[in-house]
This record gives structure tokens, sequence and C-alpha cells, in this order.
């Protein structure tokens, strides 16, 4: 038992070990945050509330059913429910009904609410996949931020091996009159100068690290780590396209164009909608009731003690006797109300039929409601068009940058190699006492900032080319680095 115990901790802290040194890598990133980002979430609830209305939509085909029950007391004059009469009496009274109708005809109002519910989902899941895009976005700029970061501290600290070993180097020349202790000097001050910007680099990596993090919304700050390798430069053609091919590709796949042209849909059937109401409407019902009181009954019987009575039925023309006839002797009896479930049996009825409304005057609220929906087709025209302007746009702007970053980085490039060679022999002077300490710092701080120059154009470039890729419709979780 012992032995399991020990084994199971050392599991769980091999376990958590792995945890703390993972690393995420910009595809993991990516697919984190379109699980968990808030705004994404907010997208998402847009979705839920379009299938409800979809639902509302679908709901008004269906036959709607009613129910209603009643119980009340009355006293003084009122009528008896049972049997119609009034009379003096303090009862109560209970009635049932239940009661379905369905719509028949409202000028298409249920086809054009079905409709606009289509169009409304639509319209939600464009701006869930253009919001997928933006979060997408977000965090590969973040992330690229970071491995900018990260291979500029890398710059700085192997550079600064370097000095400390120059450093000692200097200290031996100097100690043996080769070199003069100002150049030793002149080292220690560049070797500060590397620690301090070492410094500066490890505070911007930790402060980017956490921008990435909040945007995935990780918590653990501190263990929370990248993939900081594996990541160059993947061009699948896009750089080699004509511009109007992207801008073409942009207009039939891009979301902001498909939930401008959906918006505009939505305004049309808005106009029909409201154009239903000139129509008649037709309302077909039926419906079943029943009564109940514990009002006393009243029944006419034989009476038993004195069951004939004898009657003057006319008289005989001439003479002018009385005839008399024999006749029953009913009298009024009052009774006990009848069972519960009796009296809803006798009492109950059933009524059915249809309802016409046909719109008259409305004090123009119909016609005024048209127009409205009318102005916002126009609206929604315009916006239509500025989106794809502002596409369009937007998309000379990712071109050219994407082709200056190029530009850009080719030029750094070939700076660095010229600086790798300027430094080189720098060094090589220096080690033989043949340049001062101060033009050898001078040579190497250039080289050092070639490299960084590298580094930010390297990911700036695959920052803005990615940009272009995604406009020309490849899915940000399909992006390459």
């Amino acid at each position: 038992m012992k032995n399991l115990v020990i084994i199971s901790l050392l599991f769980c802290a091999v376990f958590s070990t792995q945890a703390q040194n993972k690393k995420w890598t910009l595809k993991e990133c990516v697919e984190h945050a379109l699980e968990n980002n808030i705004s994404v979430k907010q997208i998402e609830l847009d979705m839920e509330l379009a299938d409800i209305e979809k639902s509302d939509a679908i709901g008004n085909y269906l036959p709607n059913l009613n129910g209603s029950a009643s119980n009340s007391w009355a006293s003084g004059l009122t009528q008896n429910v049972t049997t119609g009469v009034l009379e003096t009496q303090t009862v109560r009274n209970s009635s049932y009904s239940l009661t379905a109708g369905i719509n028949v005809f409202s000028g298409l109002r249920n086809l054009r609410s079905m409709q606009r519910a289509e169009l409304s989902k639509i319209s939600a899941e464009y701006g869930l996949s253009k919001m997928k895009d933006d979060i997408s976005l977000f965090v590969a700029n973040a992330y690229l931020q970071v491995l900018t970061n990260k291979a500029n501290l890398d710059v700085i600290t192997s550079q600064n091996e370097v000095t400390q070993t120059q450093i000692q180097r200097t200290l031996d020349l100097v100690d043996a009159g080769v070199l003069p202790r100002g150049d030793l000097l002149e080292i220690q001050a560049t070797d500060a100068t590397e620690k301090q910007n070492i410094a500066v680099s490890e505070n911007a990596v930790k402060i980017s690290l956490i921008s990435l993090a909040q945007l995935l919304l990780v918590q653990d700050y501190e263990n929370f780590d990248i993939e900081d390798e594996g990541y160059d430069i993947i061009d699948e053609g896009i750089s080699a396209k004509n511009i109007s091919e992207i801008i073409t590709a942009a207009q039939e796949n891009r979301s902001e164009v498909k939930i401008a042209e959906t918006n505009l849909d939505v305004a049309r059937k808005d106009v029909q909608l409201a154009q239903s109401s000139y129509f008649p409407t037709i309302n077909a019902f039926i419906n079943y009731n029943t009564r109940e009181s514990d009002a006393n009954r009243f029944s006419q019987a034989l009476d038993v003690d004195n069951p004939t009575v004898t009657q003057e039925i006319g008289f005989v023309q001439g003479t002018g006797e009385t005839v008399l006839g024999i006749a029953p002797n009913f009298v009024t009896q009052e009774l006990d109300p009848l069972p519960f479930i009796d009296q809803l049996y006798l009492n109950d009825g059933i009524s059915y039929g249809l309802s016409l409304n046909v719109p008259i005057f409305n004090g123009f609220s119909t016609r005024n409601q048209v127009k409205r929906n009318k102005v916002n087709v126009k609206r929604q025209e315009l916006l239509l068009e500025q989106a794809k302007l502002d596409l369009e746009s937007t998309i000379y702007q990712a071109y050219v940058d994407a082709k200056g970053s190029l530009t850009s980085f080719e030029a750094a490039q070939k700076a660095l190699d010229s600086q790798e060679l300027a430094y080189q022999y720098a060094k090589d002077r220096y080690d033989v006492g043949l340049t001062n300490a101060f033009d050898f710092s001078q040579s190497k701080l250039r080289y050092d900032n070639a490299r960084i120059e590298v580094n930010r154009a390297k990911y700036d470039y695959i920052f803005k080319l990615k940009v272009l890729e995604l406009y020309f419709g490849i899915s940000a979780t399909d992006l390459k680095f």
C-alpha cells in the first residue's frame, strides 16, 4: 500500500510538471481562443436567438389550443346556469372550456416570417465566421509578437556571451600590455548595456506572453509559454496572385460582404411583412364548453296523495253546461343538484366557425411602417456598397503591406549579411589588436540591430502574408506557418 501511494504521488508530480512545461503551438492557441473567447460566445448566443426566431415562425403554422376554468359565487337575483331562469339565490357556479384555433390566411405573414428567420440565422452564421477570423488574426498577431520578442532576446543573449568572451580576452591583452585599459572599460560598458537590454527583452517577452494568455483566457500566467521553433515563411502562392484575383475571391468568400447582403435580404423581407398587414386575415376556431352548479333542481312529479284533479275543460254550446275532466296532479319538487360529472355531461356544448378581419383604416400605421422598411432597404443597399468598397480598400492595403513587408525582409536580410561580414572583420582586427574596443563595439551593435530587424521583418511579413491568405478564402484554422 505504501509503495502504491509513493507511485501515485510520483505520477501526479510528473503529470504536474508536464502540464507546467506545456508549450502552446499557434494552432492550439487559435483553437482554444475559438472555443473560449467571450466575443465568440456572444455571437453563438445570437445564433441561438436566431434558432428561437425560426421556432416562432414554425409555431405560427400550428393551431393553438387554450383551456379555461372558472369558479364563482353569486348571491341575490342571478341566473341558474342549469335552467337559465333568474332566481334569488346564493349559489356557486363553475364553467370549463377548451378552444382550438388556427390561422387560415394572414397575407402570407407566416411564410414571410419563416423566410426572415432563416435569413437571420444565416446572418448570425456569417457573423460568427467573421468573428472567428478576427479572433484568429488577433491570436496570430499576439503569438508572432511573442516569437519576435523571444528571437530578439536570443540575439541579445547570444551576443552578450560573445561579449563575455571578449572581456576575458581583452583583460588578458591589457595585462600583457598589448591593449590600453580604456579598451577593457569600453567592452565592459558594452557588457553592462547588453545586460540591461537583456532585462528589457525578458520583460517584453513576459508582457507579450501575458497579453496572449489573457486573449486566450488562460489564468496561469507564470507557466504559460509557447512553442518558439518551427515557424518560417510559408507562401502557398498568394504573393504571386494578381490583386484582382484576391479581391474577387474575397467578395465571394469573406463574411463582411455576405453579412451586408443578408442584412439587405432581411430588410426586403421586412417590407413584405409590413405589406401583409394590408390583407384581411381569416381564422378558424372550435370551442367545447360545459358548466356545473351547486343550485338545487326543480322537478314536476305526480302527487301520490292526490294523483288526479278535476278541471273545467269547456262547456256545452246551447245549454251552457260545464264540462269537467280528470287530469294528473303534478307538483313541483326541489331536488339536490346532480353529481358533478353528470352535470358536465348534460350541460356541455360545441361551437365552431370562421372569423374575418378586414383592415380598413388604422391611422396610417401600416403605410408608414412599409415606408420605414423601404427606407431601411435603401440604407442596407448603401451599407452593402460600402462593405464592398471597404473590403476592396482593405485588400489593397493588405496586398501593399505584404509586398512592402517582403521587400523590407529581403532588405533586412541583405543588411544582416553585410553587417555580419563587417562584424566578423572587426572582430578579427580586434583580436589581433588592429582596432580599438569602441570601433569593435559599434560594429557589434550594428550587427545586433541588423539581426533584430530581420526578426521583426520576418514575423511582420509572415503575419501580413497570412492576412492576405485569409482574405483569399483560406480558413483561419488551415493557415500554415
